[in-house]
This record gives C-alpha cells, sequence and structure tokens, in this order.
C-alpha cells in the first residue's frame, strides 16, 4: 500500500474516498469526506493532515486528522462527531492501521495523539492500537462514551413484540396520553421548500432547553447545523422530522440516514408540553419509519442517557488511544 500525505483541503473533494466508507463495515456518515471537509471548514483550528493509502491508482484507505498544539486527533472533534478514524477496504484494516499511523508519524510532528470516536467492536480499535504498539510508541487504551444502537427487525410488530412488556406498554401509553391531550398527531419530514423555517424552529426548540443543551446552540453550532442542510438534505443523507400536535410542532428531530442506518444526531421538544412526552413519542415514530423504509439499525449516537433504552437500544462502547512518541 502507497501512502500519501496532503495539507491541502481541496483534496476533500480531489482525493475522494467515499466509496471506501461505503464498502467499510465500519464507515459511517461521519467518515465520509463531504461531511470532514463541512467540519473542517466550520470548527478546523490546527493543521491539516489527510492520508490515503492506494493501490495503484485507486484509494483503498484513508483518514483524516488534524494536529492541535501537538496533539494528534482524528479530524471531527469531539463534541459533534460520534464516530471517526480511518477507512479501508475489507480485509485491508491492519495494513492500513500501520501504513497510515508509520506515515504520520514519520512525516508530522506530533508529541501525543488522543484518536477518540474507534467503537470497541470494529476491527479498527484493535487494529490502530497494534499499529502503534508495532511503531515502539506507547499507548493507552481509554473510554470515550456509549453509544446505544438498536438492531431493527423487519416489521414493527416484531420489534414491539421484542421489547419487555413494560418497555411495549410504555410506548403504547405515551401515545395514547398524547392523543387525549392534544388530539391526533402526524409526523412530518422537512423538505427543500420547508426546510428553511423549520430549522428556525428546530432552533428555537434547542435554544430552550435547559442547562448544558440549550446552550450547545450558540451561533457558531447554528451555522453549522445549517450547512449540515444545505449540504445534505438533497440526497437525504440529512432529515429532520416534527411531530406536529394541536396545531403546533411540538418536538424536532435531526437525523443522518447513511447505508443501512438512521443516526439520531440531535432532538429537541417543547418544554411547555413535557407532560404528554412529545419527544419520547416522536422517537418511537422515527424507528417505525426507519423500520418502514428498511433500515437495520438505528443508532442514537454518543450519551449513554436514559432515555435510550426505553426503546431496548442495547449499550455500545466506544473506544479512545492515547499514544505517545
Amino acid at each position: 500500500m502507497q501512502v500519501e500525505l496532503t495539507e491541502d483541503p481541496t483534496a476533500f473533494r480531489a482525493l475522494d474516498w467515499s466509496h471506501v466508507v461505503a464498502a467499510d463495515p465500519s464507515g459511517t456518515f461521519f467518515h465520509t469526506p463531504a461531511y470532514l471537509k463541512l467540519w473542517w471548514e466550520e470548527f478546523g483550528t490546527g493543521s491539516l493532515v489527510l492520508v490515503r493509502g492506494s493501490d495503484g491508482n485507486q484509494i483503498v484507505a484513508a483518514c483524516a486528522f488534524e494536529v492541535v498544539e501537538g496533539s494528534l486527533r482524528f479530524l471531527g472533534g469531539f463534541d459533534v462527531t460520534d464516530y471517526m478514524g480511518p477507512v479501508s477496504l475489507p480485509g485491508l484494516e491492519e495494513e492500513a492501521a500501520t501504513s497510515i499511523l508509520a506515515a504520520v508519524t514519520a512525516q508530522v510532528g506530533w508529541r501525543g495523539a488522543d484518536l477518540r470516536g474507534l467503537p470497541l467492536d470494529s476491527c479498527w480499535y484493535a487494529a490502530m492500537a497494534k499499529a502503534a504498539a508495532s511503531l515502539d510508541l506507547r499507548v493507552q487504551r481509554a473510554e470515550d462514551g456509549i453509544a446505544p444502537r438498536l438492531s431493527l427487525p423487519a416489521s414493527n410488530e416484531e420489534y414491539l413484540g421484542g421489547l419487555t412488556p413494560k418497555l411495549r406498554h410504555e410506548i403504547r401509553r405515551k401515545r395514547r396520553r398524547l392523543i387525549e391531550v392534544a388530539g391526533a398527531y402526524t409526523v412530518t419530514v422537512a423538505s427543500a421548500p420547508t426546510m428553511t423555517w423549520e430549522l428556525d424552529r428546530f432552533l428555537e426548540l434547542h435554544r430552550a432547553s435547559p442547562g448544558p443543551k440549550g446552550k450547545f446552540m450558540r451561533a457558531g453550532m447554528e451555522i453549522f447545523f445549517r450547512r449540515l442542510a444545505e449540504a445534505f438534505l438533497p440526497q437525504q443523507d440529512f432529515q429532520m422530522a416534527f411531530l406536529e400536535a394541536g396545531g403546533e410542532q411540538v418536538a424536532g428531530a435531526i437525523g443522518f440516514a447513511y447505508k443501512d442506518t438512521f443516526s439520531l444526531y440531535n432532538s429537541a421538544f417543547d418544554r411547555s408540553r413535557r407532560s404528554v412526552s412529545p419527544g419520547m413519542v416522536l422517537m418511537a415514530e422515527l424507528i417505525e419509519r426507519s423500520i418502514r423504509l428498511g433500515y437495520r439499525t438505528f443508532d442514537l449516537l454518543k450519551g449513554d442517557l436514559e432515555y435510550k433504552y426505553r426503546f431496548g437500544a442495547e449499550p455500545r462502547a466506544i473506544g479512545r488511544l492515547l499514544v505517545r512518541r
């Protein structure tokens, strides 16, 4: 495998490795060059390092890094990108991990590396740790949170049947309660003509949240969300849904649809309607919609929050590698 490094941000397009992300079982929307390019433009603060591994004229592996004050990091940040790290064609993971890490060790100036966003059940966590050890680098394994997710069956009836009676009853009870108080409800998905004002409503709901959640949607983050919508709505990678009841949008959710997975990225609801759990009802509806559309996984992404397990999600551990020369 031949490995090349570049600091040129035009390489996001010129060295497009989208086909590698699609082929890698661990590849997610967050690994795509289009997403990483947008993230870099909004939040990048260090030195960009894009690495590609090739076999002849074909790109077979890739990884995006940034170096911030001597620290090597996967591109994507820690607060808005749930999965990070290399991708490769299947079967090349160990070779790619070693080649990529050897290249950035030899050609990039960094003192330590903080490599986050590697699921423990993917081959990349072990491959990167093994690669670091083979290069005589000191490696410390650590945790980077939990990302609960659901494996989706073929039908909603099968999904509900697989829940405990208590969870199944809770989902049905919350739906009935919302109808009793607010009347019939609908779930709508934003389209290009409605995106601007519906995103305004979502941001309004989000900023009204108490504590850190409400403060999260600062001005720079709002721009990031608007750019995500503009860039990825046309191909439906970016999706925003609302639960409407009583003539109002009382809960909203943003997610990414990529390969066979729907990833719930962010959500918010009208706090004045808290008693009828609009956010929970919307979540149940989105799971049902994902099953109907043929997705195999509903990923609730990082955040080990109790409400995620009310829908039968299972915890998925995310790893972190701290590497020293």
